[in-house]
């Protein structure tokens, strides 16, 4: 797959403002300041395109990013976001839950975790809600730069026993700095383009 266009298409807070044209979608989650920015940036191959911030809970708002007028991935709020006050996480949530329940336009969905750290109690509240609702799940172990090769092994043997992730999961081992992970990314867009079809 090669990217040759996106554009943010879609802002939205509620469901009558998603698209309608019946495009596939690819949802994109994590906790806040995991990075998902960054992986977006990448993907997309552009610089700064999704704002990235140091101060999480940045994005509040579903944001659909239409890549070569094919499909869209879906950039959600992060979870997590101690600073956000509890009315808005409630909000977040679901609006997120709705989502993924009844969405009839998505594929998977990429759930980042960073690669440095266990994956912690909402990263595990996530990965089960979407097993619950049998959603294809992609995990992107983000922050691959930062984790030293020698520990890289032990580092993905605590993400899958955390998560308790199935034979089915695909886990993509990321960085944002050094492109790793991209390629498998398109892959993966790619086969579900060409027919991956949600039952």
């Amino acid at each position: 797959m090669k990217i040759e266009s996106s554009n943010l298409e879609t802002i939205a807070v509620r469901t009558s403002q998603y698209p309608t044209d019946g495009k596939k979608e690819y949802m994109l989650c994590g906790r806040s300041n995991v990075g998902k920015s960054s992986f977006i940036n990448t993907i997309l191959g552009r610089k700064n395109y999704a704002h990235t911030s140091a101060k999480p809970g940045k994005t509040q708002t579903m944001n659909f990013y239409l890549i070569n007028d094919e499909f869209y991935l879906v950039d959600v709020p992060g979870y997590g976001y101690a600073d956000v006050s509890k009315e808005k996480q409630r909000k977040f949530g679901f609006m997120i839950e709705e989502y993924i329940k009844d969405r009839k336009n998505l594929q998977c969905v990429f759930l980042i975790v960073d690669f440095r750290h266990k994956p912690n109690e909402n990263d595990v509240l996530m990965y089960n809600f979407l097993k619950y609702y049998e959603i294809p799940t992609v995990i992107i172990a983000n922050k691959l730069d930062k984790v030293k090769p020698s520990v890289k092994d032990k580092s993905l043997k605590i993400l899958k026993e955390t998560l308790k992730l199935l034979d089915t999961d695909q886990v993509v081992l990321f960085s944002s700095v050094t492109k790793k992970g991209r390629d498998e990314v398109y892959n993966i867009l790619s086969s579900y383009q060409n027919d991956g079809e949600k039952e």
